[in-house]
């Protein structure tokens, strides 16, 4: 089968207050803001637009494993083990709430952090071979 897809272009976030998350992600992450009005902010962060969209309170983007432990949706990847533990200790340093960090038992380690609204991440300590090679 041919290959169509070729990258994520937009990750929908639900958020309680676009205006609060959007300065949320530009202060910790370095997200760059393109448009917000009151129902939704979008952002650039690590290549991707970020659509912070006003949602219902409570609303999160994780889910529950069959042992009902909540998984996050997507991975930041990081150039290496060292790049890892700054960004660990930056976002600790900015009352970000972050996971320790991890190994996993495959290549890398990773930790977990989370937004405003209870939405989780994971960031990895190793680039996937395609983005070194195209980037």
């Amino acid at each position: 089968m041919k290959a169509y897809l070729q990258r994520v272009g937009t990750i929908y976030v639900p958020v309680e207050n676009p205006e609060r998350s959007s300065r949320w992600y530009q202060e910790n992450f370095g997200a760059v803001e393109n448009y917000r009005d009151e129902n939704k902010a979008i952002l650039d962060i690590a290549n991707v637009s970020f659509f912070l969209v006003k949602s219902m309170p409570g609303e999160k983007a994780t889910f529950k494993d069959y042992l009902n432990v909540e998984h996050f949706l997507l991975t930041f990847e990081v150039d290496g083990l060292d790049k890892l533990k700054e960004f660990h200790v930056d976002l600790k340093e900015k009352q970000v709430e972050v996971g320790d960090i991890e190994d996993r038992g495959h290549a890398g380690n990773n930790f977990v952090f989370q937004d405003l609204d209870g939405n989780k991440f994971d960031v990895w300590s190793e680039l996937s071979p395609g983005f070194k090679e195209n980037f």
